[in-house]
């Protein structure tokens, strides 16, 4: 089982650019993925040769522009096993799709409902959830996390009762790179009646996403963490709860009939997807969907693993080196400190040297609080990253090591 990551490096080229002469070694996949010629093409040929507005146009490109929109919504229907294409409702990225449900959501809840989160929030999992409880009079319960950042199960099946309203986590945290066990959270929320989110946007990218398995309500996003064009997501949602969700954004092509002085919505996806899409970057996630559909997911999991391993395996040998998230179970993401130096100086340091990483708090406020750290370093790996990369990635830390001592 081997992944030809040369070949595969060679479709995107954005990786053979080099920065002040030295090659790229671009570890900031967490944030967001590169694109492959492929995706870049669709994107193209669309506004060469199809660009028209969908659903509405008495013309050859709105047909052929809408065919090509929702061939996508059939690709990404497929790539995560939804039960009907319907349940595929294209947002502007994971934020957006968890704020339509959130929105929603606080129109439906009142005082002495409760809604549960964990530590290990992105905020955009956190504050969206908050900001309902706060409007709604309803109550925001933090499930722990341990030492290792992995759920305190144990302590999340305590805050579950019969108050419990929704349940939102995230399949895999930014920050710690920990691999929630999210159908057995799915199966404890369900049992006492909650609806379940599940924020994606980190567990989209390493494949294997089976939403009718997981048996949540809600599988949100991002489009370019998936290889995709940014401004692209979907929102996932069962559709006996999407079919009567409250409605957030009105306007065209969201509408079954209009007077002045009401109007009644359409049937899915339509209710949910108000106004004239992001067409392009909608068809460019199609591509990318496809793009990852066509690799060997074993081998690109089995790859990325040996780059974690061989991370893991620098940083035992580098002192002063302190790995932030140590779960059993973790994908391709690394954060770190170094001694005491600040992360955005290592940073720094490292962009002088040709690799990108991330640095701060990972938009994870309050993790970085309970760490009882100002944020990280974050080195995230994808498939087209290399061995030689991690390499790479270590002997410039140990450069920013001895200038920053």
């Amino acid at each position: 089982m081997s992944l030809d990551v040369k070949a595969i490096r060679a479709q995107f080229p954005i990786l053979q650019r080099k920065l002040d002469g030295k090659p790229l070694v671009y570890l900031d996949n967490a944030a967001t993925t590169q694109k492959p010629q492929a995706v870049l093409d669709a994107i193209m040929s669309f506004y060469t040769t199809t660009n028209a507005n969908v659903h509405r146009g008495a013309h050859a490109l709105s047909d052929e522009a809408t065919r090509l929109y929702e061939n996508a919504r059939n690709d990404v229907a497929t790539f995560i096993n939804a039960n009907r294409r319907e349940e595929v409702i294209w947002t502007a990225g994971t934020t957006e799709a968890i704020n339509l449900v959130a929105k929603g959501l606080a129109q439906q809840l009142k005082a002495g409902d409760e809604v549960v989160v964990t530590e290990m929030e992105h905020h955009a999992n956190l504050v969206t959830w908050q900001q309902a409880c706060k409007v709604s009079g309803a109550t925001l319960c933090v499930a722990p996390i341990n030492n290792r950042g992995e759920l305190d199960l144990d302590a999340y099946c305590g805050l579950l009762n019969e108050k419990t309203k929704l349940v939102a986590f995230p399949h895999v945290s930014n920050a710690l790179g920990t691999v929630n066990p999210v159908k057995v959270m799915t199966a404890r929320a369900k049992a006492v009646g909650a609806w379940v989110s599940v924020d994606g946007a980190q567990g989209i990218a390493h494949g294997g996403v089976d939403v009718q398995d997981i048996g949540c309500d809600f599988y949100a996003f991002s489009g370019h963490k998936l290889f995709g064009p940014t401004g692209t997501g979907v929102l996932w949602g069962r559709a006996d709860v999407l079919e009567t969700w409250p409605v957030w954004l009105t306007g065209g092509e969201m509408i079954a009939d209009v007077t002045y002085q009401d109007a009644t919505w359409g049937s899915l996806p339509n209710r949910l997807e108000a106004g004239t899409p992001n067409i392009a970057g909608v068809i460019g996630l199609g591509a990318a969907v496809n793009w990852f559909s066509a690799l060997d997911l074993d081998a690109v999991q089995a790859h990325e693993k040996r780059l974690l391993a061989r991370a893991h395996e620098h940083a035992e040998s580098l002192s002063d080196m302190r790995i932030i998230g140590t779960a059993t179970d973790k994908v391709g993401v690394m954060s770190f400190m170094l001694g005491h130096a600040h992360p955005a100086d290592v940073g720094f340091i490292l962009d002088r040297q040709g690799v990108a990483i991330r640095t701060g708090d990972n938009c994870a406020q309050p993790l970085m609080k309970k760490l009882g750290i100002p944020g990280t370093a974050r080195a995230s790996f994808s498939l087209y990253n290399t061995l030689e990369e991690v390499d790479i990635l270590f002997d410039a830390l140990r450069k920013a090591q001895m200038m920053l001592a």
